[in-house]
């Protein structure tokens, strides 16, 4: 196999990016409002901004999306490595030894030539999103932006393009909020830097790869698998990880000023002083830039009341007090490319957001593009979806707040990490409340069976005291049946109506 230019020139660039690394110890001071404590971080409040917006977008794009294998294929750079694995069953048919080809050679397969950051966030305008932006590093070490500190980055190889500022540019130019999320706290063991049977364990590719590992036996407890992702990690972190993995969200705060900085799990492997310094300069940036910031995390890895609540594939039971965020995909399956990938449909999405924005939480949907920078057709029209029933119905979703309660039926939401993938959806009986401007909204989740009629519960003559004056579907010209009962407020979904998906009923109410 013949060796790439990228190859070559790396143990030079690393070598120059160790000499042009900033400091970031724990000590260095942090100015501005915000101390390095967990009391003073909790003066943080979350915008209203956020919990007005309701609906992001992001995209899992990045080397790990060049292979274009099955399923799961953000993990497929730590996977392709176990033996046995699918993505390593793969790997070797489709690309041979790991020692010949390694992760790093997919990076000139992100080729890019068909991005085009315009089209993207104007077709998650399409959809709907109030916030939007990429995924600035994932675990595999490889910075979608111009960065200083990591010669493995997108604006010097691969696509040679400084992703992140092109999307900020596209994002901001539209009048939505831009994020950035960030995974590289999983960087520390992502690769089998001890094995001397792969490329991982050359030290001229340390910047990508990761610090030199020594033991198989002590490295394969510290990267848990599946949900629990608070298993014990040793050896921890060293002081040179933290100082990379700080000085990589400096970064991006200074350089790309992000209005909304999103964490994966795993940060609790890290310093306390390191995290605390970090959220702190997050909002002291922000602070001096006149910016009312929002930074998303996974329990137990910040201090609860510091920043906003983040739950992977899962959402919180009943109304939760703060605004809260559920990050979810487009696919049950992966969160980038894959040959095999399958999709949710519109409708899915529409219910999740619904019950999500019933309980006082916003939602970000992942799509997944191509290597080439195209996000694929079938994506598309599941966003362009989604934005349908948006422009129509979003009167009960943007700038809404939770009711007494946030609604009523049989189907109980699964709780817990993930617990989404198990989830299959809500039938006629679920409905969701939202309110907006005074407006009540009673949301059923499906249409129920020819001649039946949508029944709400609680708002029957027997357990809710209000008069109820009117009921109209909202989208819908022209009056529809309705009776309220001792057994529920009784509503007839009209036969020929343009609305799909969830049916939002505008509540007249008096005291």
């Amino acid at each position: 196999m013949k060796t790439s230019k990228t190859t070559l020139s790396i143990s030079v660039m690393a070598a120059l990016a160790l000499l042009l690394m900033p400091s970031a110890d724990a000590d260095d001071p942090v100015d501005g409002p915000f101390k390095p404590t967990w009391e003073s971080l909790e003066a943080y409040e979350c915008p209203e901004w956020f919990r007005d917006a309701k609906f992001g977008i992001y995209a899992h794009w990045g080397v790990y999306s060049a292979p274009s294998g099955k399923t799961n294929t953000d993990w497929y750079g730590r996977n392709m490595y176990k033996t046995g694995h699918p993505n390593n069953v793969e790997h070797l048919e489709r690309f041979g030894d790991l020692n010949e080809f390694g992760y790093k050679d997919f990076v000139p397969m992100l080729t890019a030539e068909k991005f085009d950051a315009d089209q993207w966030v104007d077709l998650y305008v399409q959809a709907g999103a109030r916030f939007a932006g990429p995924v600035g590093e994932h675990a595999d070490g490889f910075s979608m932006w111009d960065s200083k500190v990591n010669p493995w980055n997108a604006a010097q190889m691969g696509p040679h393009r400084d992703v992140v500022a092109e999307m900020k540019a596209a994002v901001e130019k539209r009048g939505l909020k831009f994020l950035v999320s960030m995974h590289h706290s999983w960087h520390w063991g992502w690769f089998p830097t001890w094995d001397q049977n792969t490329d991982a364990s050359d030290p001229k590719f340390a910047s990508l790869y990761g610090p030199k590992m020594t033991s198989i036996e002590v490295q394969a407890r510290s990267l848990p698998h599946g949900s629990d992702s608070n298993k014990s990690t040793y050896p921890m972190p060293s002081d040179e990880f933290e100082r990379t993995w700080l000085e990589k969200v400096n970064e991006v705060v200074t350089g790309y000023s992000p209005d909304m900085l999103w964490f994966d799990n795993r940060m609790q492997i890290l310093s306390e002083s390191v995290r605390q310094k970090m959220v702190a300069r997050y909002y002291n940036h922000a602070s001096s830039t006149g910016q009312q910031p929002v930074l998303t995390y996974k329990r137990p890895d910040l201090a609860i009341g510091t920043a906003t609540v983040d739950l992977e594939r899962s959402r919180m039971p009943d109304v939760y007090p703060d605004p809260w965020l559920t990050d979810t995909s487009i696919s049950p399956s992966t969160w980038s490319y894959a040959s095999d990938m399958k999709l949710y449909s519109a409708d899915r999405i529409v219910d999740d957001l619904v019950d999500i924005v019933s309980k006082n939480g916003c939602m970000l949907l992942n799509i997944a593009p191509a290597p080439d920078g195209t996000i694929p057709a079938d994506q598309q029209q599941v966003l362009r979806d989604i934005g349908g029933w948006l422009r129509i119905n979003g009167e009960a979703i943007y700038g809404s707040r939770p009711w007494l309660m946030f609604g009523e039926g049989p189907t109980s939401t699964p709780v817990g990490h993930l617990a989404d993938v198990k989830f299959n959806g809500f039938g006629s009986k679920d409905i969701r409340y939202t309110t907006n401007h005074g407006n009540l909204y009673a949301i059923a989740l499906d249409r129920p069976a020819d001649g039946e009629n949508v029944q709400i519960v609680w708002l029957g003559s027997s357990t809710y005291r209000g008069k109820i004056t009117d009921v109209t579907l909202v989208g819908h010209e022209g009056k529809i049946q309705w009776e309220r009962t001792k057994d529920g407020l009784m509503i007839q979904i009209p036969e020929k109506t343009d609305c799909k998906y969830a049916y939002v009923f505008k509540i007249g109410r008096e005291s």
